[in-house]
């Protein structure tokens, strides 16, 4: 799976009290599951282990993953809880509600079973600020029936807050740090691309100060963030802006060079062709005889 392809989708996300003992049942739930226990204590077995879990732990279990909760018989946990997968998956045809359960686990539907994240989560974590995590949980509660016509509007703001949450839960989670980029960079990033649309980018000393860092470790920083300097990352960042003007607007090659503050018109074809392969004139005019190429006939 690509990183392009995911837009994690909730279904059900609640607030789950267990009685004392209660058990769940051998189940495996056809989305991928998060569980926060805010109180109590209970025994999760999973992967052919239990762990006796407490308040503040983050519990993940993958789409398809066989797996057990039993509730402490003396101070019983409570869960938020939510069911989710990577993408949005249809399953309305065959079940009545957003989020299957499967019991027992003989009678699973194996092509209904949601996509995996591309890379090794941690199946239980510890949050450092329950109240953190409990106010994002909040925010996207949500019933587990299919979104209709009437309830677009909330989903739309559940999916929303839901995102939100899964930024907070991926940076928790994610065994291996190289694969989501630091807060920091990712904060810095954003100002300087507003910079580079709406004005002349500041000195990159004014960004690697702004976050205390020096000017090696920010460096290093931004190119495992985005596999560019950022030297690189910004010419990259204006030269596809400048290839959708060539495309979709009649702008002329001077104005655009102009538009995202290339210092001369000279330039800007210099590395334009140095990071495509064609001079911009040549990129507009390919690209528009393709267009017309392909354009059925009348």
């Amino acid at each position: 799976m690509d990183f392009s392809s995911l837009h994690p989708y909730v279904y059900l996300a609640t607030r789950y009290p267990f009685v004392r003992g209660q058990s769940s049942s051998p189940r495996i739930c056809y989305t991928s599951s998060i569980y926060l226990i805010i109180e109590g204590y209970g025994v999760l077995s999973t992967n052919g282990k239990s762990s006796r879990l407490g308040p503040g732990s983050l519990v993940y279990i993958p789409a398809g993953q066989l797996h057990k909760w039993v509730a402490d018989s003396e101070n019983p946990m409570v869960h938020l809880c939510c069911y989710f997968d990577w993408h949005y998956v249809e399953r309305k045809a065959v079940f009545e509600t957003a989020c299957p359960i499967c019991y027992p686990p003989q009678v699973l539907q194996q092509t209904f079973v949601g996509p995996t994240f591309p890379y090794e989560l941690r199946e239980i974590s510890k949050v450092e600020s329950l109240r953190i995590w409990q106010d994002l949980f909040q925010d996207f509660y949500k019933n587990g029936s299919y979104t209709n016509g009437q309830t677009f509007m909330r989903s739309l703001t559940i999916q929303r807050h839901f995102q939100t949450f899964m930024d907070y839960f991926l940076n928790c989670c994610l065994g291996n740090d190289d694969v989501i980029p630091d807060r920091r960079i990712a904060h810095m990033l954003k100002i300087l691309e507003q910079d580079l649309l709406h004005g002349a980018p500041k000195p990159l000393d004014i960004y690697y100060k702004s976050l205390n860092m020096s000017r090696g470790h920010f460096f290093e920083l931004f190119r495992k963030s985005t596999g560019y300097s950022p030297i690189q990352y910004m010419n990259h960042f204006r030269i596809g802006r400048a290839k959708y003007d060539l495309l979709h607007t009649t702008l002329s090659i001077t104005q655009i060079a102009e538009k995202y503050h290339f210092s001369s018109v000279h330039y800007f074809s210099r590395l334009f062709h140095q990071l495509t392969g064609q001079a911009p004139r040549q990129y507009r005019l390919r690209q528009f005889n393709a267009e017309a190429l392909s354009a059925p006939l009348e």
